[in-house]
């Protein structure tokens, strides 16, 4: 049995723009739902589908719990979070 991925993600519509902090157990699906904006939602609203930073944990609970904490954050520390790892804000997802 193949052990399940869990991920958490911030998406954005470009560097000043609005970011969006997500849960999902299924990466590529849920990004897919994004970029289709295939539900009446914040992100589809906004048009916030660009895969910025990624993290993944093997415990659904300590993705959880880590989404709960950068959704609290200031959007300076995501914002640092993200260019840490994507300094130019490439889509991840590509």
């Amino acid at each position: 049995m193949t052990a399940r991925i869990y991920a958490v993600y911030i998406l954005a519509t470009r560097k000043d723009g609005p970011l969006y902090v997500g849960f999902t157990n299924d990466l590529e699906r849920r990004v897919a739902e994004h970029k289709s904006h295939q539900f009446s939602s914040h992100t589809a609203k906004y048009n916030i589908d660009r895969l910025v930073y990624v993290e993944t944990f093997d415990d659904p609970s300590q993705a959880i719990e880590r989404e709960k904490v950068i959704k609290k954050w200031r959007r300076a520390w995501k914002v640092a979070l993200i260019e840490r790892d994507n300094p130019n804000w490439n889509d991840l997802a590509e």
